[in-house]
């Protein structure tokens, strides 16, 4: 991997450090994601908390991240992104340092969702410095190199938390989160070097404003839904709301000089196409690294430490398959390899389905694998096409669209996944348990849906066998719908990204 990024005569050892940076940056995404979802069973235990607030230590990061990112891909155009990156960074390490402390959940909660705003500055500033730095086919190696590096957050991520909570307590988690935001703060300092579009007449903050609004109502009625009803006059609210917001988003837009958003960009199959393969690992790889920690640790009776080592059959294919999509990326095009990735990982999730039932063992790592290498291709290869699809100077633009619609996604399909979940589950037991009071039944059934199948047995007099196989037969529909999903993607992927490689750039007369 060394020798290939060294070949270009015009890369500095500065570069390296920037580099280095950017994946010790990228490293604190998937921690974020996966950290939580092992130690939320440790959390509960000392902390209690609701079946909603526990959600939300998971949801609050994924809300604010998503919503903020494609204003943060903005600052760091109008305001610089080495500024940005390490404002960014502070932030999060702050937030992070203070989780640690927390007296309550709702303590927990709160400050995820401001982790989630410097998060979406810190990896904003990340990858629209690496655009500036690294052109041509090296880019492409490089934000595969970024990728690998999201592969050894997710690959090692759950085995590290259940390490710590298994020699330490859950709080360890995330003081060594904030440890390596540390690390990444100084080199950053040490490296990068300003700089900003020429071009920016200062931040869209109308557009900014009316966006991240818009996306942070959507998301929020998305997350309320499980817990109030698709029926509650809140949500509705909040989703009628969301679209007002969202059609003014769109005429601010189109009368400013220099947008967000360019909305044109839409226009180009190949622009849609990207943002498509950029919410496609959300639905069909994050959702599986937030769930099935849940089942492994409160259903099958796994330790924290062996729930982290069953996750690795998932993740640790994206230490190696994004950088050999990078190099496959010279003979086959990007559509070819994303398309049998994302065909790859529909055939295993419908075989994980077959087999999930009987438990963490065996028969779960080969479909787990299947489903890492599967997305893997199109992992290594969308980081490089998101900064490809506009000018370089505007690369700040580009990874804000591409980083707030990947993440974006990661929230919404989390929140629909679990919803799906639980929804399944209620219509399971309201059918099963017709005696018992409905409010009840929902309670266990989100219960169950976090994996916490002791307190939802507890809450329904200890029908466990019942509750068992009302889950395992809702989480296998949950599968095999994500299985129809995937393939899906994978058509209209193949239809939108035409014949281009991921390290074609646009020129800036665009």
């Amino acid at each position: 991997m060394t020798h290939a990024l060294t070949a270009t005569r015009s890369t500095t050892g500065r570069d390296w450090l920037l580099l280095l940076a950017a994946c010790l940056t990228g490293i604190l995404i998937p921690l974020c994601f996966t950290g939580p979802a092992v130690v939320l069973p440790s959390i509960s235990q000392e902390l209690g908390g609701t079946a909603v607030q526990l959600n939300w230590v998971v949801n609050g990061y994924i809300l604010t991240y998503g919503s903020a990112m494609m204003a943060a891909g903005s600052l760091t155009d109008t305001y610089g992104r080495k500024r940005v990156w390490l404002v960014g960074l502070a932030l999060f390490v702050l937030m992070t340092f203070l989780i640690s402390l927390a007296p309550t959940v709702g303590w927990i909660d709160g400050l995820r969702l401001a982790q989630g705003l410097g998060g979406a500055a810190a990896f904003a500033g990340a990858m629209s410095s690496l655009a500036q730095t690294f052109h041509g086919p090296i880019r492409t190696r490089v934000f595969s190199l970024l990728g690998t590096t999201f592969g050894i957050g997710l690959a090692f991520g759950p085995l590290a938390a259940g390490w710590l909570v298994e020699v330490a307590d859950w709080r360890w988690v995330f003081l060594a989160t904030a440890l390596i935001g540390v690390a990444g703060f100084l080199l950053v300092w040490i490296s990068a070097t300003e700089s900003k579009d020429p071009e920016s007449s200062g931040l869209d903050w109308p557009g900014a404003l009316s966006f991240t609004a818009a996306l942070s109502v959507f998301t929020y009625a998305i997350l309320l839904a499980p817990e109030e009803g698709w029926h509650s006059a809140w949500v509705l609210g909040m989703l009628l709301t969301s679209v007002v917001l969202f059609i003014v988003f769109v005429r601010i837009e189109r009368r400013v000089a220099r947008p967000m958003l360019d909305l044109s960009l839409f226009d180009s199959g190949r622009f849609v196409g990207v943002q498509v393969l950029a919410a496609s690992p959300a639905f069909y790889f994050v959702t599986l690294i937030v769930m099935l920690p849940g089942r492994f640790i409160g259903i099958d009776g796994l330790s924290a430490l062996e729930a982290g080592q069953m996750m690795i059959a998932l993740a640790a294919p994206l230490l190696v398959v994004p950088f050999v999509a990078a190099l496959l990326s010279r003979w086959f095009t990007c559509r070819v390899l994303s398309g049998i990735g994302l065909m790859v990982v529909a055939v295993a999730l419908v075989w994980l389905g077959q087999v999930v039932s009987g438990g963490a063992g065996p028969a779960l790592v080969a479909p787990l694998v299947m489903i890492g290498a599967g997305i893997g291709l199109p992992w290594g290869l969308m980081d490089g096409m998101a900064v490809s699809v506009t000018p370089t100077e505007r690369a700040g633009m580009a990874t804000g669209i591409f980083n707030c619609v990947r993440v974006s996604a990661d929230g919404l399909a989390i929140a629909v996944a679990g919803a799906l979940l639980a929804f399944l589950i209620q219509g399971g037991l309201l059918g099963t348990l017709a005696g018992t009071d409905p409010a009840v039944v929902i309670e266990a059934a989100n219960r169950a849906a976090l994996g916490d199948l002791a307190y939802a047995s507890a809450l329904v007099s200890g029908e466990r066998a019942v509750l068992l196989a009302t889950y395992d037969q809702a989480l296998r529909w949950v599968l095999y719908s994500l299985a129809g999903s995937s393939a899906l993607t994978a058509l209209l992927v193949f239809a939108l990204l035409g014949k281009s490689r991921a390290h074609e750039e646009v020129p800036a007369a665009v």
